[in-house]
């Protein structure tokens, strides 16, 4: 079985596995690495294990060395010079007219490339402007459209929640959210309640959406005919935390019954027609 120690080169960025090379490392000691995109430091969140072939795609890249003291002090002075090289950019974004919204700017650590990160609604040609970069940096420039989910993993923010966003804390990846998880929870299908500060679905929905599944194995569906200790009714309602069912009865009243209580006696009753209107919302 092959050896890999997991990098990552951001807060919350995906972990990446390279071959440890004999190097002693430890988690959170800083390191050079060879990627795509040229040498970079990144810090070690897995310490050296084996793990199985099946679970490395590709070969695996050698760390280079342990970062020198040096090169960290090397990374920082560049990193100061991110907010300058953001605002200069966004100058000549506005001189050349361009449809783009300027987000990040990055060095790697030794100063060799700088990459600018954008938004856009479409392709934008910015060959000029890459021209203007690399006469005003004298660097390697690279310019780099992500959607609106890294935009807002890249700036943060608070949730609705009011805690840090999960994008920019701890998510290392976009998981697939979609809107039937939020039918699935019995959630409101309002887009300004369901939906993150990037204007897509928020990512908590997936945390539970494989609870509430499985909690509404056993329950019955809204509409089914069902008797309970009251009588017999309608289930009108499912709550899958409290394990509960809410039935209107024959006398119009409705009850709230523990679903251990609910014994199904008759069809789901489904409408004919669509009972609501339609909701827009931007899936991820």
């Amino acid at each position: 079985m092959p050896e890999i120690v997991g990098v990552r080169f951001k807060r919350a960025g995906k972990i990446y596995y390279f071959s440890p090379g004999g190097l002693d490392l430890e988690v959170e000691e800083r390191v050079v690495v060879e990627t795509a995109r040229g040498s970079e430091i990144g810090y070690v969140v897995i310490a050296p294990k084996q793990i199985l072939d099946s679970e490395i795609q590709e070969p695996l890249r050698p760390v280079l060395r342990k970062a020198s003291p040096e090169e960290l002090h090397q990374m920082d002075v560049f990193k100061g010079k991110e907010r300058d090289a953001l605002r200069k950019c966004g100058e000549k974004i506005a001189h050349h007219g361009l449809p783009m919204k300027l987000v990040g700017a990055e060095y790697n650590f030794d100063g060799s490339r700088l990459t600018f990160y954008f938004t856009a609604d479409g392709r934008v040609d910015f060959r000029e402007l890459v021209k203007d970069l690399g006469a005003t940096f004298r660097t390697r420039i690279e310019l780099r459209q992500i959607g609106v989910r890294d935009e807002a993993k890249m700036l943060g923010g608070l949730g609705r929640c009011g805690r840090a966003l999960c994008c920019s804390s701890f998510l290392g990846d976009f998981s697939p959210v979609s809107i039937k998880m939020a039918k699935d929870q019995d959630l409101p299908l309002n887009p300004m309640k369901i939906s993150g500060i990037c204007g897509r679905l928020l990512c908590c929905l997936s945390y539970e959406n494989e609870t509430y599944c499985a909690g509404r194995q056993h329950l019955p569906h809204t509409g089914e005919q069902v008797s309970t200790p009251h009588g017999p009714g309608k289930v009108v309602g499912v709550n899958v935390i409290k394990d509960s069912i809410s039935v209107r009865l024959e006398s119009e009243s409705t009850v709230e019954v523990p679903a251990c209580q609910v014994k199904r006696t008759g069809p789901e009753e489904r409408p004919s027609q669509p009972t609501g209107r339609k909701v827009h919302i931007n899936k991820s």
